[in-house]
């Protein structure tokens, strides 16, 4: 973008006004784990799944990509057990094609979760190698990797959360991880063939067969509050997964955040990346979906993206359901990063380029200037830090009216002109 280019696009959003903004609090139900450890250590001893595992027994810690807040703690808590009961752990990225599709690319991953052989005291084995170890009853091969494979006993840690890009009674989770994360690249591209509308049914079909074929011992669910906190940990012994994950998805729908207001002119977005969601922000949140097949969440009409998390590391997924974005944002945009998760899932969508405008200033205003109101002045803005931050953010003042009386809501300060920065 030439310098002559920016000043005509600048002419042509410049009259076009920014509303004043309040702050705002949302305040959600907040069930809440302090004491991680302790609790991991009496939830293993509690469920006996423990009494699974054998002395001596070298065991696969199946651990994921999401950005889950206390994972690390949760982890080395779990090593920790395993390692009192005798066996010899040891962890696996089991995060699909995410981290580039490279075994150096997921155990960066790993590293910016704070999980590393330092932090946990176990070996990280980290490989895109895998075997095929059977076939599902609709003929999906079942891919997992090949280190896992190969142990005594394998332990499988994640979050259970809505998905997304697809809708079923299980979404993120433990039998996802089986059948997608411990799939690697090779897994997870099967999975994803048919695309998202068969999700739904391939998820416990594929990660059942896992089951059926290897030495799964056990589970250790994750469920978050709308802060991102740990609201529930809970271990499940293998058999007993595609029974008990369907309660765990329904309780942390009955936690999920939400912005509140239903109709948005403009969404402004400071920051993306995978280290928030799997598809850079959380679909559920903004109504932005990757596949006609989803739905729900607020009515948006343009979405502004400001930047990239720097976790992400290049990794601009999601992007591509944006209207328009900046020209830092557009650098920071590693093809070889965001790329691969797009070609595995087969869904494009959310990598494609959005609207480039010189910076934020001019983003918002070219969001305004499109939104097709009859006056541009009566806009409706939302804007947040991220989509894992919904606590706090910041409305258009003509949206006060509208969230006053609902539950939560409370004004924090007065209103004030959005200070935009590089």
């Amino acid at each position: 973008m030439s310098q002559d280019d920016g000043n005509v696009i600048r002419s042509l959003v410049s009259p076009y006004t920014i509303p004043k903004v309040v702050p705002v609090i949302r305040e959600f139900p907040r069930p809440r784990i302090d004491e991680i450890e302790r609790t991991v250590r009496e939830r293993l001893e509690e469920s006996g799944v423990l009494r699974r595992i054998r002395r001596g027994t070298a065991v696969a810690v199946a651990v994921g990509s999401r950005g889950i807040t206390d994972e690390d703690r949760i982890v080395a808590a779990l090593v920790e057990r395993l390692q009192a009961a005798g066996a010899a752990p040891f962890i696996v990225p089991a995060m699909g094609s995410h981290g580039g599709a490279t075994a150096e690319g997921q155990q960066t991953v790993l590293a910016d979760l704070g999980i590393t052989e330092k932090s946990v005291g176990v070996p990280i084995r980290s490989s895109m190698d895998v075997e095929q170890v059977g076939e599902s009853p609709s003929g999906v091969p079942v891919y997992c990797d090949a280190q896992a494979a190969s142990a005594d006993a394998i332990v499988v840690v994640n979050r259970i959360k809505p998905h997304t890009t697809f809708r079923g009674s299980y979404e993120s989770g433990l039998m996802k991880m089986l059948a997608i994360g411990l799939g690697k690249q090779r897994g997870a591209e099967t999975c994803h063939a048919l695309g998202f509308r068969e999700m739904a049914s391939r998820v416990p079909e594929v990660g059942a067969e896992v089951i059926r074929r290897l030495p799964v011992a056990f589970g250790l669910g994750i469920v978050e509050n709308a802060y991102h906190e740990t609201a529930e940990l809970v271990p499940v012994p293998a058999e007993r997964m595609v029974e008990v994950e369907p309660r765990l998805l329904e309780k942390a729908w009955r936690l999920y955040p939400s912005i509140g207001v239903q109709k948005i002119d403009v969404l402004v977005i400071d920051e993306i990346g995978k280290d928030i969601s799997g598809t850079g922000f959380d679909t559920n949140i903004v109504g932005r979906y990757s596949v006609p097949e989803t739905f729900g969440g607020p009515e948006v009409t343009r979405v502004v993206v400001l930047s990239l998390t720097s976790a992400s590391h290049g990794n601009a997924n999601g992007l591509g359901l944006a209207d328009y974005t900046t020209r830092r944002t557009f650098e920071m945009m590693s093809f070889e990063a965001t790329y691969p998760n797009a070609l595995t899932s087969t869904v494009p969508a959310s990598v494609k380029v959005p609207m480039v405008l010189p910076g934020a200033l001019e983003a918002v205003q070219a969001a305004i200037r499109t939104a097709n109101l009859p006056d541009p002045r009566d806009v409706r803005l939302v804007r947040i830090r991220n989509t894992l931050c919904l606590d706090r953010f910041e409305i258009s003042e003509n949206l006060l009216p509208e969230v006053e009386h609902l539950d939560g809501f409370r004004v924090i300060g007065e209103p004030h002109e959005i200070a935009f920065s590089e």
